[in-house]
């Protein structure tokens, strides 16, 4: 039997520096505290300043390296600034996380909203976040992976993006969006600049996050809705997923052991993808 590798390693992310869109949400907050607690330096973007930098504090005090910056991943001269100041303070990109996303009620169908009726400007602010939201920042930090001939982009997709839910049309659309941009991203990076670059997605399946938690659950008794109950019903694990269940995925696609893996869209969903209803 062949030896493992002993210059694999999973975990050690020292000398590394993480850039994060979305960075104090739900689930990346979690990958935050992660990549910090095994020694990346961890740059926290979010369009909401405060959640960013009180995250950033809450890790520094935690004996972590972070800094949280505000930034609307859409602006393409804020993107452009910030790269620049990470370069001038850590020297280099090495991770990118694009965790920036989310939908619109103003972009969903229900009882008082038909798809024909839905406005333009909703749906266009949907895909634009969740797909130019994720385009933009692999530009302007893919460039400094390019120079470096370097570097990993872990991209975030969603269960939509597989499996489209009723009601959000454009944030389905959008998130299948993302998943091809990975495996285009992953081609192009690798025969045009490196193949030292990796591109890989997560495609988280239901989570409770403060976008969905009363989707899911009811404001008042904290019961399962019905969409919940759907959802669970499809679900083999039977549970809603937490943002730790997240992290295996993440460290996985970030370390050596996926040396070989890029253009790879993972489901971490509890089964949900793969089961039929019957």
């Amino acid at each position: 039997m062949q030896a493992i590798n002993n210059n694999l390693t999973f975990t050690d992310f020292h000398e590394k520096t993480a850039v994060i869109t979305g960075g104090a949400g739900v689930l990346c907050s979690q990958m935050s505290r992660t990549l910090s607690e095994l020694g990346a330096n961890v740059v926290i973007l979010d369009v909401k300043p405060d959640p960013a930098k009180a995250l950033a504090i809450e890790i520094n005090n935690a004996g972590g390296h972070a800094i949280g910056l505000a930034c609307n991943v859409l602006e393409i001269t804020e993107l452009n600034d910030i790269s620049q100041q990470i370069l001038d303070t850590y020297g280099k990109i090495d991770i990118l996380i694009n965790g920036a996303g989310g939908n619109s009620p103003r972009a969903s169908t229900g009882a008082d909203a038909a798809f024909f009726d839905l406005p333009a400007d909703a749906l266009r602010w949907v895909v634009d976040l969740n797909l130019m939201g994720t385009i933009l920042p692999s530009q302007v930090f893919g460039r400094a992976m390019a120079t470096q001939q370097n570097g990993n982009i872990i991209n975030i997709s969603s269960m939509n993006a597989i499996r489209p839910l009723t009601r959000i049309p454009g944030y389905s659309a959008a998130k299948a969006a993302v998943s091809n941009f990975t495996m285009w991203l992953a081609v192009h990076m690798a025969q045009e600049y490196s193949p030292m670059i990796r591109v890989n997605a997560i495609a988280p399946g239901f989570f409770l996050t403060e976008q969905n938690r009363y989707l899911l659950t009811d404001k008042e008794s904290g019961e399962l809705t019905d969409r919940g109950k759907t959802i669970l019903a499809h679900t083999p694990m039977n549970r809603f997923g937490t943002p730790d269940d997240l992290l295996g995925t993440l460290l996985w696609l970030l370390s050596p052991a996926s040396a070989f893996v890029t253009g790879l869209v993972v489901p971490v969903d509890g089964g949900y993808s793969a089961f039929g209803g019957v």
